[in-house]
Formats: structure tokens, C-alpha cells, sequence
């Protein structure tokens, strides 16, 4: 396993000092490659024997089931369990350990199959291939007509790989988005406060901010004031201590090693494993059960839901299927899982009774990844610190926000810098149910992205010039990359195919809490916290209401 990883550091080192391309913007250059040779299955038992402990089975009836466990899907079960229900929690994924020193995770730049959920191949947006094994890792990315999708696949759900931002959005954005079915003013005054607290969530601090390994990001900061920007600093889900723990060399470099997208082994970033699922398991009534696979759910004449169950190993291999009950389900598998669930569900007419307007309204929340290269010999030395920063928001266009970021999939200076761009994109599309795949599928239109691209390029190209950098990194990045989505919303929005707090119109006892709920965009804004506080908010009243 070193030798293999010492091989393809030496490739990408290799590839990047015979072009002169460190420090030079990479320009010209042939495209390195960190292809992780599959491992196989002993390595990762023994890197991580807690992966293959059979998964505990869910009874054949619950009062409530959840489906997923990422912020809408986890706050669910905790709330429902301190109101007094037995909550059984269905987690396709592994429940992956934490450890201080130990690599639990693996990395961005040389994956292997603790990576990728059973995909073999993957480029990233700064153009570095992967080749790794066939395993249950933690980022799920399928590639659908047009737009490829990312999101998590673990306990923990997309805590476990998103960027660890969380924010609300203005005000006007938030409005434009959900009009009238929401009010902002309920959702600032109570249910953001509610999950900022329950996260720990705060901006980073400037001991952490200054030190060498966020060079990058205030190098970005500098040449966004230059463009004519304000940047201000934005939340983080991030435990700052374990961050500084990292910096004085106490325990393993994750978060200021570039590591995110694929897990902090630390637990630098405080995700849902360490707050909202232990909080639910520790009232005594919610089993947690990953491993398992929801293939289909439907009613019976009874009212009671069923749910066929497959649950499986770390390789994928079947370790039983079978057919579970519930009062009452709630579909928290995020927008992609809850959408394809419902639209199979009223296709084959287990669920008769749906709304036409489910699997509509789905988004990708204007999501793009930005990368610039320096024009003159110039590094930052080291790694690139993943936490973000800070953000700016422009309005001159169609509305934006880019959010400082490390440089995914490489985390090593090689003169770049990189942003996470969100735009207020209108375009939509509807999933359609593909009977020979036995999924559904959402139909994003050829170039639907277009104007979002656009937008970005413009404030993209702006910092560019006001900073002395190049705009992407040829021949491996574009400059602006929005063939993907880590933000996936919508499917079954609310007021739409659900009442105004998340209960499914025409079956009693069916909700949904994730980011299916969401009308395609959070407003130029990363979606977690919007979820998590809607999730709060329609919990409430629905167990307030006992329905």
C-alpha cells in the first residue's frame, strides 16, 4: 500500500516538475495521472476491520422507518425518537470509524475503493483520473444524461463529503426561491439558530486562518478584494480544535491536508456521526442498520408501508433480502434516492395515490467547480487546507456566490487555486421512470447549465485578472466545470407533492425531509443547513400535530 501510494505521489511529482509546470499555472502541460491500482479487499480489512461487521438487522416492523441518514434523515430520528418513537434507520452505506491517527479515509489524490461507492473509474473536476476496486466508499457519484451527481453514501450521509459549509442564504435569494411556501423569517428567528447549535457551527478562526496551509485562501481573499469584491467569512461544521490539533502535529493531518470530499478520519469535521445520529441512539429507540438497500417501498390496504430490503457487505454482495413494516416511513435518501423511490413507487402503483408533481422541480443548485493557475512562478508550499473561508456574492448578472476552496483532487500546491461556485439557476428538470434500469432518471436538458457558466466565468475571469492568475488549468481543468452537482434539490418539493411540512399527499403516515423538498436551489447557498432546519421545523409540527 506505501509503495503503491510513494509510485503515484512520484507520478503526479514526476508529471508536474518535467513540465516546470509547479508554480508555472500548469500550462501545456500532459495531464498527470494518480491512477489508485485496486488494493483488494485484505487491505481494506486491514485498514479498516470495522467495515466488515455484519450489519445489525431492522425488525420486521417498526413504528418509523428512515430512510438515509444524511441532515434531513438524521434530524428526523432524533427528533421522532424524543417524542417517544422506535426508530429504525436504513443506511445504504458503511458506518465508518473515527481514529486520530489511524487512515480511515483515503484521500482525494490517491484513492482507492474507500473512495468511490462501487465505481471503478472516476475524473474529477481538476481532470485527475482514478482507477481504484469495486467497494463501498463513501462518495456516490452516477453520471446521468447531461449532469453527473455526487452525494454521500455512509452513515452520516453527506456530512461525511461535503465542503463542511453551512449557511443560510440572503434574505431576496431565499424569497426567489421558495415564494410563499416558506417564511424566512420563521426559518431565521428559529430553525437556523436550532441546528447552528446543535453543530457548533462558526466561522474560522484567524490563528487557523493565517497559518501556511490557508496561504491559498487568503492569496484568494486578496485577489477577490482586488476584482472589487467584499469577502466575508462564512460557518463551517468543522471542529476547530481537532484543525489546530492537526497544525501542532498531535494527532494525523486530515482537514489542513486537503482532505474532505472523501472523509476526515479524525473527525476534524464534526459531522453527523457526532452529533444528531449518537443523540438518537443514545434515547434507547433508534436502531441503526447500514448495509442496507432500499429497492422499493409501497402501502398496504391496511395502511401499514412496507419496504423491500436488500443488505450488503463492504464488496456489495447480497447478505440477505428481505420485506420490512412500518407505521410510518420517512424518506430522507436525499433528493436522487427519496425522487427515484417515489417515481418507481407510482409507476408500478405500490404508492396509487401520489401526486402528479412528484419527481419535478429537481436542481442542481447552479453548482460548479472554478480553478485558476498563477501566471508567474509562484506556491504556496505544502498542502492546501480544505475548510473554506470565506465567500463573495454577485448580483450584476445572474445572482452567484463563490466560496474560497482548496483545490479538490490534488490538495499539493500546483499553482492553482480554486472556487466553489453556486449560481441562482433557474433551469429544472423532471425524473422519468426507465422500466429496463428499473430507476428514474432526471431528464437535465443539453447545456442547461449554460448560463450559469456564463455568470461564473465573468466574476471567475475578473479575479483572474485583478490577481495575475490564469483562468483553468490546461490541458487538465477547465475553468469553469458545471457537468456535476454535489447539491442535487428537489423531486418532491414542498407545497407541491407534499403538504407544507413535508407529509406526501395522499398517503397518511409518508414524509419527506431531505433535499428532495427543496425547489432545485438554496438560493446560491450550500443546502445543508436549509435541510437540516426545514427537517427541524416540519418534525416539530408533525409531532405536534400526531400526524
Amino acid at each position: 500500500m506505501r509503495r503503491r501510494r510513494f509510485l503515484q505521489a512520484s507520478l503526479l511529482g514526476a508529471a508536474l516538475a518535467g513540465t516546470g509546470a509547479a508554480g508555472s499555472g500548469l500550462t501545456g502541460i500532459g495531464v498527470p495521472r494518480a491512477d489508485a491500482l485496486p488494493v483488494g479487499v485484505d487491505e481494506y480489512l486491514r485498514l479498516v476491520p470495522e467495515l466488515f461487521v455484519p450489519p445489525p438487522a431492522p425488525p420486521e416492523h417498526s413504528e418509523v422507518v428512515v430512510v438515509g441518514s444524511g441532515f434531513g434523515a438524521s434530524v428526523a430520528a432524533l427528533r421522532l425518537a424524543e417524542a417517544g418513537g422506535r426508530v429504525t434507520m436504513l443506511e445504504r452505506g458503511m458506518r465508518w470509524p473515527r481514529d486520530p491517527h489511524r487512515e480511515i479515509f483515503t484521500t482525494d489524490l490517491l484513492a482507492d475503493g474507500r473512495g468511490y461507492h462501487h465505481r471503478t473509474r472516476f475524473t474529477g473536476p481538476t481532470g485527475i483520473p482514478v482507477v481504484c476496486d469495486d467497494f463501498a466508499g463513501v462518495l456516490d457519484v452516477v453520471d446521468y444524461p447531461n449532469m453527473s451527481v455526487w452525494r454521500g453514501a455512509a452513515v452520516g450521509g453527506g456530512s461525511i463529503v461535503f465542503t463542511g459549509v453551512m449557511i443560510a442564504p440572503e434574505r431576496h435569494f431565499f424569497e426567489h426561491v421558495f415564494g410563499g411556501r416558506l417564511s424566512y423569517d420563521e426559518m431565521a428567528s428559529t430553525w437556523y439558530p436550532k441546528v447552528r447549535s446543535m453543530l457548533r457551527l462558526d466561522p474560522m478562526p484567524d490563528d487557523i486562518y493565517n497559518a501556511a496551509e490557508f496561504t491559498h485562501s487568503r492569496r484568494w481573499d486578496d485577489d477577490a478584494r482586488a476584482a472589487g469584491y467584499s469577502p466575508h467569512r462564512i460557518d463551517g461544521i468543522w471542529d476547530w480544535d481537532v484543525v489546530r490539533a492537526e497544525l501542532a502535529g498531535s494527532v494525523r493531518r486530515s482537514a489542513v491536508a486537503g482532505e474532505s470530499n472523501l472523509g476526515n478520519s479524525n473527525g476534524a469535521k464534526f459531522d453527523l456521526t457526532q452529533n444528531y445520529i449518537p443523540a438518537a441512539e443514545a434515547t434507547g429507540r433508534t436502531l441503526v442498520c447500514h448495509g442496507h438497500r432500499v429497492l422499493a417501498v409501497g402501502q398496504d390496504g391496511d395502511g401499514r408501508y412496507w419496504l423491500d430490503v436488500q443488505a450488503v457487505d463492504p464488496t456489495g454482495a447480497v447478505l440477505r433480502t428481505t420485506t420490512i413494516t412500518c407505521d410510518r416511513l420517512v424518506l430522507g435518501a436525499g433528493s436522487i434516492g427519496t425522487t427515484e423511490l417515489l417515481v418507481k413507487a407510482r409507476h408500478t402503483g405500490s404508492l396509487p395515490n401520489l401526486d402528479e408533481r412528484v419527481g419535478r422541480g429537481w436542481g442542481t443548485n447552479g453548482d460548479a467547480v472554478l480553478v485558476r493557475s498563477f501566471a508567474l512562478t509562484e506556491g504556496f508550499g505544502g498542502d492546501q487546507g480544505a475548510p473554506s473561508a470565506s465567500r463573495i456574492v454577485d448580483e450584476s448578472g445572474l445572482p452567484l456566490s463563490l466560496e474560497n476552496w482548496f483545490v479538490a483532487g490534488t490538495a499539493k500546491d500546483v499553482g492553482m487555486l480554486a472556487s466553489l461556485g453556486m449560481t441562482l439557476d433557474p433551469t429544472r428538470a423532471d425524473f422519468t421512470y426507465d422500466p429496463g434500469a428499473d430507476r428514474a432518471v432526471p431528464n437535465w436538458p443539453a447545456g442547461g447549465e449554460r448560463e450559469s457558466v456564463e455568470a461564473l466565468r465573468a466574476v471567475h475571469n475578473a479575479m483572474a485578472q485583478a490577481g495575475g492568475t490564469i483562468p483553468g488549468a490546461s490541458p487538465m481543468a477547465e475553468d469553469v466545470n458545471a457537468t456535476f452537482t454535489a447539491h442535487p434539490l428537489g423531486g418532491a418539493v414542498l407545497g407541491d407533492a407534499t403538504d407544507g411540512y413535508g407529509r406526501v399527499h395522499g398517503h397518511p403516515g409518508l414524509y419527506v425531509v431531505d433535499g428532495a423538498l427543496i425547489p432545485g436551489s438554496t438560493g446560491t447557498a450550500n443546502p445543508s443547513l436549509t435541510i437540516a432546519a426545514l427537517a427541524e421545523r416540519n418534525i416539530a409540527r408533525i409531532v405536534a400535530d400526531g400526524r
